[in-house]
């Protein structure tokens, strides 16, 4: 009888784990589809008609061309990121780091020509893989430029054995009816630009780290943690 209830569990969670995959490629199809549509308009539209287009819609379509193929890119780039981490296949490599010159260049890479308020001591050093902080970081100060208001902070304390990064901004906040879902793959608002995804996989490398990236829902305005393990 247990091995029949265990063979059932087996097959149930078999079940619901190709229905996911088949939702999750279904969604991703959808999300490549319409920069791909996009890219094939305007490089249709510049063959066959590139000669009768004044100069100045030539630009325009030009220009929408590289924003979308941009678009279709960055998610084409979540995508393999997404199935390196659910095949456990990323190798993360902590290694001692000087904290304050590394937010300081994620910020500079990643929000560039936005303030970024850093509050961490020069001489504070943390053991964690650079692409991890950087996969994180990054994607909580991109989100706060975009959706959030000034002023943008980065902060880090040490308490509980572990590292705190804390980002966080001045605006309204994460809406209410999207926190319980906050972390799911292709989960947004309707105001969002993105597609999505990444703050499931900040969370995803942040847990590949051994640790977490938690929401603080009494936040004023949109603040994020993420918990990096000290041995």
């Amino acid at each position: 009888m247990a091995l029949a209830i265990q063979r059932a569990r087996f097959y149930q969670e078999l079940v619901l784990l190709d229905q996911l995959k088949l939702n999750f490629v279904a969604i991703a199809s959808h999300e490549l589809r319409t920069p791909a549509t996009s890219v094939y308009g305007v490089l249709a539209t510049l063959v066959e008609r590139g000669d009768t287009l004044s100069a100045e819609t030539r630009d325009e379509l030009l220009q929408v061309g590289y924003e979308q193929a941009d678009r279709m890119r960055r998610l084409l780039e979540q995508l393999l990121d997404l199935s390196r981490l659910d095949a456990r296949t990323v190798a993360v490599e902590p290694k001692p780091l000087v904290l304050a010159s590394v937010l300081e260049e994620i910020a500079t890479a990643s929000v560039p020509g936005t303030k970024v308020e850093i509050d961490v001591a020069p001489d504070v050093a943390v053991v964690a893989d650079a692409m991890v902080l950087d996969r994180v970081i990054s994607n909580l100060l991109i989100n706060a430029a975009r959706y959030g208001r000034p002023p943008i902070a980065l902060s880090a304390e040490r308490r509980d054995r572990h590292l705190r990064i804390t980002v966080e901004d001045g605006g309204e906040g994460v809406p209410p009816e999207l926190r319980p879902h906050l972390f799911e793959r292709f989960s947004r608002s309707e105001e969002a630009r993105g597609s999505g995804l990444g703050l499931a996989i900040a969370r995803a490398y942040a847990r590949a780290h051994g640790g977490d990236l938690v929401f603080d829902p009494d936040a004023p305005g949109a603040r994020f943690e993420l918990i990096v393990p000290q041995r």
